[in-house]
């Protein structure tokens, strides 16, 4: 039988205590006992979840870094031995999700461990000259083993970084800078995947459902419809999925194409998609439709054929509902009156 402690904590931080190959007897009370804490922890205490890492052991601020013999005993006998290893102080300090170096545009994670003796702030800012704009981090409540843990998530970069390393610091609500880290940005160079990628598109289809259906030529649609685009890219550039758009005279605004992993299939390359308006009073012909990727680096067009009228095969979609302005009231009311004598036909019917 022994007992498993996770992490090795510093003071005022907290570990989780768990019994592994104990078969509790029944009404047996469990306690773990060690000099660093304050008070014996109950090992069947449910205030004490620490979420599948055992059983919630805090560690005093006032503990001195070391090596803590752990007991657990169960009716005063010790049936498992472990050892706490308290780790020194650390001032606060700011990291992100790893040391790697990053991609203009991307998206980062900054995680704040404020966990020392004195702090007690609760309103801390991060900045950077590669954000976009100054960042709150918000107080991480379901961290059970630090309570001074704040974080912010999905932090955008700018796009137009230059190479180079970037200061993020932190500050508290009277402007006092707590701590500081380094950002590294390299962009994409010739030779890297994500430097022009494998792009294939524009590619066009009509309904939202027949997204593996797209192609690049020969789509013919109507005027004043909804066409959808796709962009597929082996490599994408990284935080290119937030700003993916496709153009087109044709169009009535750019169309924001989305990065989507559920609609690709098992190892297909990466998948964009969105709808696009097309102008109603645009006149029969060929139109381009642009996407530029890679910042810049990769342009692809492909053409699409408008019609004035509804078409049918790939282009084809429902009428729209303004096909009925030109009915009479009289025969609208007569139809929704039908709607509801059905229905309710229909439901005596079905409690008769």
């Amino acid at each position: 039988m022994i007992t498993q402690a996770y992490a090795d904590p510093r003071p005022g931080e907290a570990i989780g205590i768990d019994l592994l190959y104990y078969e509790r007897k029944r009404g047996e009370h469990l306690v773990a006992e060690s000099p660093v804490f304050a008070a014996p922890i109950r090992m069947d205490d449910p205030a004490g979840n620490t979420d599948g890492l055992g059983v919630k052991a805090p560690i005093p601020a006032s503990a001195k870094p070391g090596s803590y013999p752990l007991v657990v005993k169960a009716g005063g006998r010790v049936v498992a031995r472990d050892t706490i290893n308290v780790k020194p102080l650390k001032r606060p300090s700011i990291a992100m999700d790893d040391d790697s170096t990053r991609r203009p545009g991307v998206k980062v994670n900054l995680y704040f461990d404020d966990l020392y003796p004195g702090e007690s702030g609760t309103t801390f800012t991060a900045h950077s000259t590669a954000f976009t704009s100054p960042v709150h981090l918000a107080h991480d409540k379901k961290s059970w083993n630090n309570t001074r843990t704040f974080n912010a998530l999905d932090v955008q970069l700018r796009r137009t970084l230059h190479d180079g390393t970037y200061a993020v610091w932190v500050t508290d609500a009277a402007g006092k800078r707590k701590a500081e880290v380094r950002l590294k940005i390299r962009s994409a160079r010739p030779g890297d995947d994500d430097y022009r990628g494998k792009a294939q598109g524009p590619a066009f289809f009509g309904n939202e459902g027949y997204l593996l259906s797209a192609r690049a030529k020969g789509f013919t649609i109507a005027a004043g419809r909804t066409v959808y685009v796709r962009w597929q890219d082996a490599h994408p550039d990284p935080g290119e999925e937030e700003w993916m758009t496709a153009t087109s005279p044709a169009f009535r605004a750019p169309a924001r194409l989305k990065f989507d992993v559920v609609k690709g299939h098992e190892e297909d390359d990466p998948i964009f998609w969105g709808p696009a308006r097309i102008k109603s009073d645009l006149k029969r012909g060929s139109y381009p439709v642009t996407i530029v990727s890679h910042h810049g680096r990769v342009k692809k067009t492909s053409y699409l054929t408008i019609t004035q009228g509804p078409t049918r095969g790939d282009g084809e979609t429902r009428l729209p509902i303004a096909v009925w302005a030109g009915a009479s009231t009289g025969a609208i009311a007569l139809v929704a009156a039908a709607a509801v004598l059905l229905a309710r036909r229909r439901k005596r019917t079905s409690t008769s």
